[in-house]
């Protein structure tokens, strides 16, 4: 399934893109699963909810991130072997981790904004993946049971705030820096990660691409190493880290202008488009 979360007029809800437009499960779940998050460990409700729900054409309504309040949005830098190369830097022993906050992310469509105090507007495009069953101290073999679906991500970064410290943080989450979207793949839906590719697309100009395969640490690496640092809950957004072609690495350095768009593209998770804006 293809779970989205949406806008329309002043009402939120969720539910499943299909064929005919957006099945609006939300309206219909609302009492026992207010939310896109909740509704996650009860994969079977949404999908029986699609045959009697409305359907919403996806023209008329505003695509929101698709989950609501993450409890945690946890990045991973450095993790791809292209971008590694091209920063110079030694190949880390341990995932590189960083976070975002929620009003940090908008969904496809909606603009990013490029804020007053900096012109340093990278784009970097992710595979994401949303946990949909909790877990602490999880196992590999048992990792990919704890993924509810994956989304393409794009971690907006402010470079020149990015290197005030050796702290990742204060660039990566500027508001409504960053995309995510523009639906969440549910697991059975996308595949094998490893077969997934991933582009990003500057005014329609390729940026950046690359196999999936090409992780550092893979998915299953992650979930391990971070249940051992956290509780994992539902809800909880993971971005897997960039790859190589990068604008702060090209000569002459290439920032995201207003009036650009930027998509990232990840093959069976859909296309996450935002055009650029001043704050």
């Amino acid at each position: 399934m293809k779970l989205v979360r949406f806008q329309d007029g002043s009402r939120e809800s969720y539910g499943v893109m299909t064929d005919a437009g957006i099945a609006d499960v939300g309206e219909l779940l609302q009492s026992h699963c207010p939310t896109l998050e909740s509704a996650l460990s009860l994969p079977g409700r949404v999908e029986t909810a699609i045959k009697d729900a409305v359907v919403v054409d996806p023209e008329s309504v505003v695509l929101l991130s698709p989950v609501t309040n993450p409890g945690k949005i946890v990045c991973v830098g450095l993790n791809y072997k292209s971008h590694i190369a091209e920063t110079g830097r030694d190949t880390p022993d341990y995932p590189i981790l960083f976070t975002r906050y929620p009003d940090s992310l908008v969904g496809s469509g909606a603009p990013l904004v490029r804020p007053k105090v900096s012109t340093n507007f990278d784009f970097e495009g992710e595979l994401a993946f949303v946990i949909g069953k909790a877990g602490r101290h999880i196992g590999r073999a048992q990792a990919l049971e704890h993924v509810a679906g994956y989304a393409c991500f794009n971690d907006g970064s402010i470079r020149d705030y990015q290197r005030h410290t050796s702290q990742f943080l204060p660039g990566k989450s500027f508001y409504r820096s960053g995309s995510f979207g523009p639906y969440l793949v549910t697991a059975d839906e996308a595949g094998p990660v490893e077969d997934m590719h991933l582009q990003t697309r500057l005014n329609g100009a390729v940026m950046q691409d690359t196999s999936v395969s090409d992780l550092l640490f893979g998915v299953e690496d992650l979930i391990v190493y971070l249940s051992k640092i956290w509780p994992l809950q539902t809800g909880d957004v993971i971005a897997t880290g960039t790859t190589g072609g990068v604008g702060a690495f090209r000569e002459p350095k290439l920032w995201m202008q207003p009036g650009d768009t930027i998509e990232v593209e990840i093959s069976g998770l859909g296309v996450l488009s935002n055009t650029i804006i001043d704050e």
